[in-house]
């Protein structure tokens, strides 16, 4: 009986209810696109970055990381990668070798960050390999190839065909010397790649600096980031296993999970203003309404209704009004994130292309939904609607019949 009452005095005002519910389903709506948006846009960022040169997780040497040294290797890399192969999620795996040295034409030396690649599985990891602009990327059969990034090709005054000497330091402290010849010249889009980066064929990078086939670091990738993280515990077990450590994207870019914790922090202030602010003009709007049928339940008690029981009723039709109007907010906010989801939203101002290729971001950002982004936004609207209706549940409770029906 309760739930039949409360169902129809919502609508004994419909133009209330429908201002109330159209305030609600607009707020749902809105929290629901703009929670799919900023989120989503925050996996493009992660996965643009990580997947130019990082990978979505590595491992290494332990303290590698942090003191880089040729002599720091590991020692099987095949055994390692077939093992990380072998762990649901992962698509790509691959080594690499890491180096400095200088780069000489003529007289013009610069110095350049050397990596030896898999040219068979570098490209299931990064991208890097696919931003060749001139020429073409490292290939297999490679023996003395080389590619450069635009930068450096520029800065060396070199082309396509030319050769360039390398001199670096080999993992024993010896001279590290090679000729090799310049087939690709790639463009990453991030300038301070394609001043620093240099990529040879991996296994001349391991006869140049007296590797005896070990690598420097191993990286894997899957087609979704949030599968690497999924299978992070597997991956610990792995590098544990070899005597190694296991980086994941945050301890490989502790600085964009900053850069995304600092601008989240600031939007959940701006939804959580924008929720309490919705919440308390519809509980307003709700109390007046209690307030204006004072009279009609102090005749329900005088006819043997319990005040618990008309104070459930209110908080009843709080609740359907509520949930009513959040069921509309977010089915309208699916099918708008939905449409967007297929076409993106490109972010165009002054002064974005340049911070975009600084950090190797698309132009185009798309909303992702899940459960818990559809959901979060209006269901903190209703929880915190049902939680305040203890007060117009408590006014009702402090009705007396007598002075009720007086008003």
């Amino acid at each position: 009986m309760v739930v039949s009452l409360a169902w129809r005095n919502i609508w004994r005002q419909p133009a209330r209810t429908w201002l109330s519910l159209i305030g609600m389903a607009f707020t749902s709506m809105l929290l629901v696109f703009v929670l799919s948006f900023q989120l989503g846009s925050y996996d493009t960022m992660k996965a643009s970055m990580l997947q130019i040169s990082d990978g979505f997780g590595q491992f290494q040497p332990i303290g590698y990381k942090d003191d880089p040294e040729m002599g720091k290797l590991i020692p099987d890399p095949e055994a390692l990668i077939a093992d990380i192969r072998a762990v649901d999620g992962i698509s790509g795996v691959t080594a690499r070798g890491n180096g400095f040295g200088l780069l000489a034409n003529d007289e013009r030396t610069f110095a350049a960050a050397v990596m030896g690649i898999d040219p068979d599985n570098e490209g299931q990891v990064t991208t890097l390999t696919g931003k060749v602009t001139t020429g073409r990327t490292l290939v297999a059969e490679d023996t003395n190839a080389i590619v450069l990034g635009d930068g450096l090709a520029r800065n060396l005054k070199v082309g396509l065909g030319d050769p360039v000497t390398l001199l670096g330091s080999g993992t024993d402290g010896s001279v590290a010397a090679d000729v090799l010849t310049i087939v690709g010249i790639f463009k990453s889009g991030v300038p301070e790649l394609d001043r620093q980066i240099a990529q040879i064929p991996l296994e001349r990078f391991k006869e140049t600096f007296l590797m005896e086939g070990a690598a420097h670091i191993v990286l894997v990738r899957s087609l979704e980031l949030p599968a690497v993280e999924d299978a992070e515990q597997e991956l610990v077990a792995i590098a544990d296993k070899y005597g190694l450590t296991y980086l994941n994207w945050q301890e490989l870019r502790p600085e964009v999970q900053q850069m995304i914790n600092i601008d989240f922090s600031t939007a959940v202030m701006m939804y959580a203003t924008l929720i309490v602010v919705v919440v308390f003009i519809i509980l307003n709007t709700l109390y007046m309404s209690v307030l204006e049928r004072t009279r009609e339940f102090g005749v329900l008690m005088a006819v043997g209704m319990k005040p618990h029981q008309i104070g459930r009723m209110v908080w009843t039709e709080m609740i359907f009004l509520t949930a009513v109007g959040a069921g509309i907010g977010i089915l309208l906010g699916m099918i708008l994130t939905g449409v967007f989801e297929n076409i993106g939203i490109a972010i165009e101002m002054e002064g974005t292309e340049e911070i975009y290729a600084q950090w190797g971001l698309p132009s185009r950002f798309y909303p992702e939904m899940t459960v818990g982004r559809v959901l979060a936004g209006p269901g903190a609207m209703f929880g915190l609607i049902a939680l305040l209706g203890i007060i117009p549940y408590r006014r009702v409770m402090s009705l007396k019949p007598v002075k009720a029906m007086a008003g």
